[in-house]
């Protein structure tokens, strides 16, 4: 499944505090692009409501951005959060090459219902959420799909389970991603109170996700 690639306008601007106060006072956000090809990075704003807009969406995310009359193929790679309002106050925008090999983060979700649940109350348990893959632009996923429809009980499915084609993946091939526990004893069949707690278990908050994301290759 390939990334929707989302349409994005710049605006460029100065560089100082006093200019980055101003575009957050016009619900614009400061933000750069540099890449492996970039000579000398290119410092623009983009309006906040657009980069939300992004950030909402899950899965992997790439742009056509729009600046000065040019268009480049991009990557958010990090976005910076004022530490009360949580609003976005700067990104940063990676060039894609399509030469040029890059570490993402790939988020992973699960698809169906378990055998172990549906026959036998058990749990669903989730430790991991993202994987990190060195791929080419051509290549990036916009997620990876695991149908857990089969598993049972006690039964799980690892990072080298993944259908990944054309991707190089730089996790531990034994990581567990999924697994079935077993119900709670004493209960015939778990809450979804219960499930729900165990699959939202994960290695770092969701906010995390593009703060952490690796930086690509040169």
């Amino acid at each position: 499944m390939k990334p929707t690639k989302y349409e994005l306008k710049a605006e460029p601007r100065d560089l100082g505090k006093k200019n980055s106060d101003t575009l957050r006072d016009e619900k614009r956000v400061p933000a750069v692009l540099y890449g492996p090809r970039v000579e000398e990075n290119l410092h623009f704003s983009v309006a906040e409501i657009d980069l939300e807009k992004i950030l909402s969406i899950p899965q992997t995310k790439l742009q056509k951005l729009e600046l000065d009359g040019k268009e480049y193929d991009t990557l958010l790679k990090r976005v910076e959060f004022h530490p009360v309002t949580d609003r976005p106050v700067h990104a940063d925008f990676y060039k894609l090459e399509d030469d040029i090999a890059l570490s993402l983060n790939i988020p992973v979700v699960l698809v169906g219902t378990a055998k172990g649940v549906r026959e036998s109350g058990g749990r669903v348990f989730q430790p991991v959420r993202r994987i990190m893959v060195r791929v080419l632009p051509e290549n990036i996923p916009a997620q990876f799909e695991i149908d857990i429809t089969a598993l049972g009980v006690n039964q799980s499915l690892s990072v080298g389970d993944l259908d990944a084609e054309g991707i190089e993946i730089l996790d531990d091939p034994s990581r567990t991603i999924v697994t079935i526990a077993p119900p709670k004893s004493g209960s015939a069949f778990s809450s979804a109170e219960d499930e729900e707690e165990l699959v939202g278990a994960e290695e770092g908050e969701a906010s995390e996700e593009t703060a952490d994301a690796a930086e690509a290759a040169e």
